[in-house]
């Protein structure tokens, strides 16, 4: 993204590719196993799924840092709760609805602090000001339609999967799958970063000797852990709570905020921190983190007293 901002098409476009072709070979054994859930719903689902994951990756063309791509796909919890209330009439406790209130303000306050670098940051003329403002306004709402319909998604499957049951490989693969021709109406400008990646610097891969444009090893290490990302996610899926599941998640997303900021030297202000610290504390809140800690150390308690 350093290197070509506007390559987010040809890296979804790979990422889809090989995922894809992972779940034809060890999910559906070449095609051979029949889906258990309706191939309708999954074009519904996977429509919903192409849209959001080219949004999320277009909208870095609009002046959008990568912190906050990363704090505002943190919002996701405000976006399935408020359609969970909207769409399936669900009802949440005060501390959920406060864990909401500091999730969106800490978004906001990123927002603004990012608003407020666009048009210091803008050199020119007033209009090339505004015009560079407005460019980064349609970045922002970009974010906002992928992350609500993203959310919306979310409720899509959580529906079919107390319908036909789980079935989070088979979805994974279909959802991979059945977008890859949508990348034909995106192929101009995949094969234009593919030949700008065949012109980036080379560098020699020391156990086969062979130098390959760096770009295209970037792209292939970025394949690799996408992969071993949503593979662990399911994995965890099945092994764990999906509170444990949604805090590895949020970890994971610091994590990556925290190395984007201080390795890329992403401008971050103090503000931008206060707004970070908002946005997990009200997600770790929504995931009761510590009321699950204390209640697993009385556990614990218990059972020493008891031993004793």
């Amino acid at each position: 993204m350093r290197e070509f901002p506007g390559c987010g098409n040809i890296v979804t476009f790979a990422q889809f590719a090989f995922i894809a072709l992972e779940g034809f070979i060890f999910e559906t054994n070449f095609g051979r196993k029949k889906p258990a859930i309706p191939m309708s719903n999954y074009v519904i689902m996977v429509t919903m799924f192409f849209t959001v994951s080219v949004i999320n990756n277009y909208a870095l063309n609009f002046n959008i840092a990568m912190p906050l791509h990363m704090i505002f796909r943190s919002g996701s919890l405000i976006a399935n709760m408020i359609l969970g209330i909207i769409i399936l009439k669900k009802r949440y406790s005060m501390s959920k609805y406060l864990s909401i209130a500091m999730v969106s303000l800490g978004i906001f306050i990123c927002t603004i602090m990012s608003a407020k670098q666009v048009n210091v940051g803008t050199e020119g003329s007033e209009d090339q000001g505004v015009y560079a403002f407005l460019h980064w306004l349609m970045g922002i709402a970009m974010l906002t339609f992928a992350l609500l319909m993203s959310a919306r998604m979310g409720i899509f499957q959580e529906t079919l999967y107390k319908q036909y049951g789980k079935h989070s490989k088979e979805a994974l693969f279909y959802n991979h799958c059945l977008p890859l021709p949508g990348f034909l109406l995106l192929s101009s400008d995949i094969y234009n970063h593919g030949v700008l990646f065949s012109q980036s610097t080379p560098v020699e891969i020391p156990v086969i000797g062979q130098a390959v444009p760096v770009l295209w090893l970037y792209l292939l290490l970025n394949v690799i852990t996408q992969y071993v990302c949503i593979r662990g996610v399911f994995i965890l899926t099945t092994e764990c709570a999906s509170l444990t599941v949604t805090l590895v998640v949020t970890l994971r997303k610091f994590i990556s905020l925290i190395i984007s900021i201080l390795y890329f030297k992403n401008p971050f202000t103090a503000w931008h921190w206060v707004g970070t610290g908002v946005v997990f504390l009200g997600t770790l809140i929504y995931t009761e983190v510590w009321t699950n800690i204390c209640a697993a150390l009385r556990g614990r308690d218990e059972l020493k007293e008891k031993t004793t």
